[in-house]
């Protein structure tokens, strides 16, 4: 993965090492069992284990840690994110959604098993983020608890990621133009929203007022907006092999993206000043929100 003139090494070594760590509670988790369940829990395995950047575990991890929060209690909240994240691609990528044949360069689900097992391993990952939310080790405190699953419900749902995809769906009918509003609020949900709830969550978990969190939140929208450009523009010029998945799906299917409206210059123009902006939301943060800033530019340099 290309960090490189984002603070790599140190950035690099962030990914690497949450990477690691979300394989090892998603590992605790899932042991497949002596029986028939056992089919399930290894295509959840399939799934969540051994893939993806893990960037919406390490926003949370190192937005709790600016905070003085545990790391293993951090690392559990970002696993359940993930396991959100995980779901959400499984179905995606199902003939009756997006019907796509790779996910971080491997077979999708459902074609390395069946449409019924990666529905089913969708839903119970979906389900495993709140058991492990709710787990008090997570957090001793239950008002805490509390706030962690009503942010990742939220950020799931119909008025989140649920109702990004939604008008994303929608969008594909004959007669339904989205204008750049429409594509931005699109993109909020679809993508933003739990990438937003990451940072919420770590500092929920540093029991951080909600007032105090709104220099944060403001850091999450833009780089939510930027990451979603950044995947238009991925889409247009990426690299299949690097990124692991198909691209150039978008344009065959007429849909609006960032890059359709604003053009690839005014788009990727536009996604460096939006991680501008949100690394000055940053500004009364020292050196414990480096990682924070580093992921912001790692967003838009990214190669997949």
């Amino acid at each position: 993965m290309n960090v490189v003139g984002i603070d790599g090494d140190v950035l690099g070594d962030a990914l690497a090492r949450v990477q690691r760590d979300v394989d090892s509670v998603f590992d605790a988790f899932l042991p497949v069992p002596g029986d028939t369940r056992a089919r399930l829990i290894e295509a959840m395995r399939y799934a969540a284990i051994g893939g993806g950047k893990r960037v919406r575990p390490l926003l949370l991890v190192s937005t709790a840690e600016m905070f003085g929060v545990d790391r293993d209690a951090a690392l559990r909240a970002g696993t359940a994110v993930e396991a959100i994240h995980c779901y959400s691609l499984i179905h995606d990528d199902l003939p009756c959604m997006d019907d796509d044949d790779l996910r971080h360069g491997k077979a999708t689900l459902h074609k390395t098993y069946d449409e019924a097992t990666a529905v089913l391993a969708g839903d119970a990952l979906h389900a495993l983020a709140f058991e492990i939310l709710a787990d008090p080790e997570t957090s001793p405190d239950p008002f805490t608890r509390s706030e962690l699953i009503q942010t990742l419900g939220q950020a799931s749902g119909m008025n989140g990621m649920a109702g990004g995809q939604m008008m994303d769906m929608v969008a594909d009918e004959e007669g339904v133009e989205y204008d750049l509003s429409a594509v931005t609020r699109l993109q909020q949900l679809k993508t933003g929203a739990l990438l937003a709830a990451s940072v919420e969550m770590g500092a929920i978990l540093g029991h951080i007022p909600p007032e105090g969190r709104s220099h944060l939140r403001a850091y999450a929208r833009d780089i939510g907006l930027a990451f979603q450009i950044a995947d238009d523009l991925l889409d247009v010029s990426g690299d299949e092999g690097k990124a692991g998945k198909a691209l150039r799906k978008d344009a065959g299917q007429g849909k609006q993206t960032f890059v359709t409206l604003m053009g690839a210059d005014k788009a990727r123009e536009q996604a460096r000043a939006l991680i501008d902006q949100a690394i000055a939301h940053l500004g009364s943060h020292g050196r414990e929100a480096d990682t924070l800033r580093a992921l912001a530019r790692f967003i838009v340099e990214r190669d997949r």
